[in-house]
């Protein structure tokens, strides 16, 4: 329609590319979720978070606050009533970001198969569980799911090898989905490498070894969550309309193969 704002490909065109659409993202009260969450703001929509606990301080950009509704993604009730507290609220979902996840570094010969399997229920089975409570309202809405993969479901992960299992199934599972689900709602994943968050320290130790380990990176630095935020903004937009069942790497580059400092051969001196 003229006059609307439109540009070629979808979006509008003064880059609020998500005006009018409700988005929900899980785990979105801090590090990555609540990058994401800004970027969303930003693009102009009304942002959901849910997690366990509120954010320490409101999640918020351009001018507007990110809401906020409990809930322990692990319980299938709690996310039904989750979703169905969404619908109430807004009547609409165009977009859910199964966001939160993580893991402790744990070997595989400690703590016991229990434990590794809570981290598969994290990762996998609750993006599963939420998807699937939030689908009614996006096939309605002709709306998507954006999966937050990693690195670590695509390469050996040793002392989180329960959490690159998990996002390998997760990888599996969303393409699986944009199948199934299709043409009503895509289905993405953001394979993440290595972020910038308040919680770098615990995986990458102090200032010196995270500086040490963005040097391994070919871009030089660690991703920032605004970075992520960024590609999850693209991945809901109408500017992707004809992406589904994608796995879009937010790495960097990847990891530089150890074999060519390794090797003797082609170097100077």
């Amino acid at each position: 329609m003229e006059g609307d704002g439109r540009v070629p490909g979808g979006g509008l065109a003064d880059g609020r590319l998500l005006e009018g659409r409700v988005a929900v993202i899980t785990g979105g009260t801090r590090g990555v979720g609540a990058g994401i969450a800004r970027s969303f703001l930003e693009a102009g929509a009304e942002v959901v978070l849910c997690a366990r606990r509120p954010p320490r301080e409101p999640v918020a950009a351009g001018g507007r606050a990110a809401s906020y509704l409990p809930a322990d993604l692990r319980d299938p009730a709690a996310v039904r009533e989750l979703l169905d507290a969404v619908d109430r609220r807004h009547g609409r979902l165009d977009c859910l970001v199964n966001n939160a996840g993580g893991t402790p570094y744990r070997p595989l010969e400690e703590g016991g198969a229990a434990r590794h399997a809570r981290v598969v229920e994290l990762n996998l089975l609750a993006p599963m569980t939420a998807s699937l409570a939030a689908y009614p309202l996006l096939r309605a809405a002709r709306g998507s799911v954006v999966m937050v993969g990693s690195v670590s479901g695509t390469r050996p992960s040793p002392g989180t090898a329960a959490y690159g299992a998990a996002k390998a199934g997760l990888e599996h599972l969303a393409r699986s989905m944009a199948v199934e689900w299709a043409p009503e709602v895509r289905v993405n994943t953001l394979v993440l490498g290595m972020v910038r968050t308040e919680l770098a320290h615990l995986h990458y130790g102090d200032a010196q070894g995270v500086a040490a380990v963005a040097a391994t990176v070919p871009l030089g630095r660690l991703a920032e969550p605004a970075d992520v935020g960024a590609a999850a903004v693209f991945l809901a937009s109408d500017r992707a309309q004809y992406v589904s069942g994608a796995s879009l790497l937010v790495h960097g580059g990847g990891e530089r193969p150890a074999f060519l400092d390794a090797a003797t051969a082609n170097k100077e001196g």
